[in-house]
């Protein structure tokens, strides 16, 4: 005989799904943040651009996902710009 489970263990075993979803694309995110960054102070240009680009689409793909919030993404991607056109500036 089987036992049911209440509503409310069912909504945490979801909720623990949903964590541990949400936690692997922000971390996906924290890799690209942590390899652009060193791109950038290795004065890497090429480098940088390439994952800067793998960056945009990494945070795009969690606002679409509805991991991070659109304010959150636009924010993170500015001040990766930024930063670029701050480090590679004096190179155009």
């Amino acid at each position: 005989m089987s036992v049911k489970k209440t509503s409310a263990e069912k909504r945490f075993a979801q909720s623990e799904v949903r964590r541990l979803h949400n936690k692997a694309i922000k971390s996906r995110c924290h890799t690209c943040v942590r390899q652009y960054v060193e791109a950038v102070q290795k004065k890497d240009q090429k480098a940088a651009e390439a994952t800067l680009k793998d960056l945009v689409k990494e945070l795009d793909t969690a606002c679409g996902k509805g991991v991070l919030t659109r304010n959150a993404v636009s924010r993170k991607k500015s001040r990766m710009m930024k930063l670029f056109n701050v480090s590679f500036a004096a190179a155009k």
